[in-house]
């Protein structure tokens, strides 16, 4: 899989109202056939900052996101509300999930 971490820093003036300015975005990109998940988090640190979490199944896949209507979209229109470039973190690893955290095993309750 095609897994993608990135860290937007919002202007504080549309920090709080990210999660509905990048919806649309999102929801999109959720609805596509290759899509693994696409995840946001606010960090705790820096109220300006959010970190998706994304993966993807495939080159193919990853490929159609970039390609798509709302990825375009999103170019145009996601930029005016940030304070500087997005960083982002890019890999393919081979798996198609998440794996568990041995190190941090819970035991079955119950």
């Amino acid at each position: 899989m095609i897994f993608i971490t990135a860290k937007f820093r919002v202007l504080p003036e549309h920090a709080d109202r990210w999660p509905e300015i990048s919806g649309d975005f999102t929801r999109a990109t959720r609805e596509e056939p290759g899509c693994l998940w696409f995840d946001w988090s606010r960090s705790v640190e820096d109220p300006n900052e959010y970190v998706l979490v994304e993966a993807f199944r495939d080159d193919a896949a990853g490929g159609a996101h970039v390609q798509s209507e709302h990825f375009r979209e999103a170019q145009r229109t996601l930029p005016s509300y940030l304070a500087e470039t997005p960083r982002i973190v890019n890999t393919t690893v081979p798996q198609n999930d998440w794996s568990l955290l041995g190190e941090m095993a819970v035991p079955e309750r119950g």
